[in-house]
This record gives C-alpha cells, structure tokens and sequence, in this order.
C-alpha cells in the first residue's frame, strides 16, 4: 500500500532494549517515546517500543514503508509477559534435546516467539570450530511446536556478551553493547597501535573474548591529530639540536625526541623542523639543494668504485 508522504508521519521503534531503530508509518497522531505499538515487520507480527515519535518525512512521492496497526492495550502487554515465560521454557527444552543429541560447546542464548506465536527464533552459539548439523534438534524442536516455523539462528560472541549484558572489561557496570551500542562495528588491532595503547590481550581483549568496542570510539580523532606529526625514527631539528624522534603525543601536540648529548626531550610541534629530507635540510643549514643533491651523488659514486678495486 502506497501512502503519500505529506499525508502521514514516521515513527522510530525498537524490538529490543538496545537494538535497532526501524521506521514505520503511524497514523496515530499522539504517540510518545516508551509507547507500545502493534506492527507486522519480515519476522511476522511484532511488539515494539517507541523511540523517535512522529518524525516528519521529507519530501513527496509515494514510498513503501510499512505502517503500525494499533497501539498496544493492557492484554497485548499481558501477552507479551506470557510470551516470554514460554520463550525460557523454550531455552530448557533446547538445553535438554542437545545433551539427548550429545551437542558438545553449544550455547543457547536467546528464543523469540512472534507477537501472534506463528514464528520462533532460537539463538545460539557454537564454540566448536566444527559446524553442527542442526536438523536434528529441529525436528525434535518441531514435535513439541507442531504449528510453528521454527528457526535456529548462529550468532557471534559479541551478540553472547550483548544479550548476557555484566560488567565490562573496563568495570563499568554494564557493558557499552547492552547499553546503548545498536551496532557492532569492525575493530582490528591498528586501531589499538595507533592511539598507544598497550597491545597486552588483558588491555585490549572485552568480555567477550574479542577486541573491546571502545578501541573505535577515538581512533578517527587519534589518525587526525597523527597527519602532521612526525613518525617514530624520523629526524627532527629541535632548538637544542638535530634528534630522532622516539614518541609521539597527539592529544598534547608534543614529541618526545632523543638528543646526542642531550638525551630525551619533550618539545611542541611547532617548535620543530624536519630534518628527515634534502630540501629540508636546505631550510636548516642554508645550502643550496643542487650542491646537496651533487654532493651525495659524488659520495655514492666515489663508495662504489673503492670497491670495484677492492674485488679486483
């Protein structure tokens, strides 16, 4: 059904407490954040939570989202309730059909039925690196929900901790995944080197046996600050002399250089010139870049033929 876009509003909801937010049509005029609604969503009939109420839509046109049915009474709530007393009977059920089965480092997380009880969707994580066949367990699921299209679905560690919830890593009281993380980005460990921090498993490692989301949270700031510094071993002119730089400090805008006869000093960036290059060079002892250019040359000629003579 096409409905034209001045004519309704659109309505952010969640399914979950901290999941993603999908947009639907509303022509209930009154809503606000925490309602309850009633919606058909891919996963059949759902009981979702209001977020973003009546956010006018852009533009004109006909688009195809789809729309809320009804906003929730006192016995959809009720149902949900029951629905989720089912949804832990479902998880010891599970948990039962696996031993008979001899399932090995299975995990069941999480079973979700549709708001009308017509879908089920069971979470689960493997541990064993050997991908179990699963049909078993479903046709033994099936017996006990003959009139329900049941699905067993995989999920990765990073969902195990985001549904488990705890303390972090950090010893925060909740994890940053069950709080108000909706998305689990890609985190690699350059992410890790490039604001400094130690590379040890028990810094960088979160509860859930990956990479912590938190290395993301600064990396774009750190790669900013680090485009005009100059990089570990390179030459640098400073006021007490020429050095190589040994650390770098992006949010200070310092260096740490090491000085012959001097030894380590901490200076500002703008305190410094590189020295790293010809051209560079040049600007600090005032010499025209020809001459140097002409004069490495004739040094690196003159090398390679002391020991030509020498082989002869």
């Amino acid at each position: 059904m096409n409905i034209k876009t001045e004519q309704i509003m659109k309505v952010g909801i969640r399914f979950s407490k901290v999941g993603k937010i999908y947009h639907f049509y509303s022509k209930i005029q009154d809503l606000k954040p925490g309602d309850s609604v009633v919606v058909e969503t891919s996963r059949g009939w759902q009981l979702g939570s209001v977020v973003q109420p009546q956010v006018e839509m852009p533009g004109s046109g006909e688009v195809n989202l789809k729309y809320i049915d009804r906003r929730a009474t006192e016995e959809d709530i009720q149902h949900s309730h029951e629905l989720q007393q089912k949804e832990a009977d479902v998880i010891e059920l599970c948990r039962q059909k696996s031993g008979e089965l001899n399932f090995q480092g299975v995990k069941f997380v999480e079973a979700e039925f549709s708001f009308d009880e017509s879908r089920l969707t069971i979470l689960l994580n493997q541990e064993a690196d050997e991908k179990l066949a699963l049909k078993p367990l479903r046709r033994l699921l099936q017996k006990n929900y003959p009139a329900v299209q049941i699905e067993l679905r995989q999920i990765g560690p990073r969902d195990v901790a985001k549904n488990l919830c705890g303390i972090g890593a950090c010893g925060m009281e909740s994890r940053c995944c069950c709080t108000f993380l909706t998305e689990f980005n890609s985190i690699s460990i350059r992410m890790a080197k490039e604001q400094g921090i130690s590379l040890t498993p028990s810094e960088i490692t979160g509860m859930c046996g990956r990479l912590r989301c938190c290395l993301n949270y600064e990396y774009k700031n750190y790669v900013e600050a680090r485009k005009d510094l100059p990089k570990r071993n390179q030459r640098v002119m400073t006021p007490q002399g020429e050095g190589k730089v040994l650390d770098a400090f992006p949010l200070k805008r310092t260096i740490l250089v090491g000085i012959p006869d001097v030894g380590v000093r901490e200076f500002p960036l703008d305190e410094l010139l590189p020295a790293g290059s010809i051209v560079e060079q040049q600007k600090v002892e005032n010499k025209p870049v020809e001459v140097l250019e002409e004069n490495k040359n004739v040094q690196v000629v003159k090398r390679k033929s002391r020991r030509r003579r020498r082989r002869r």
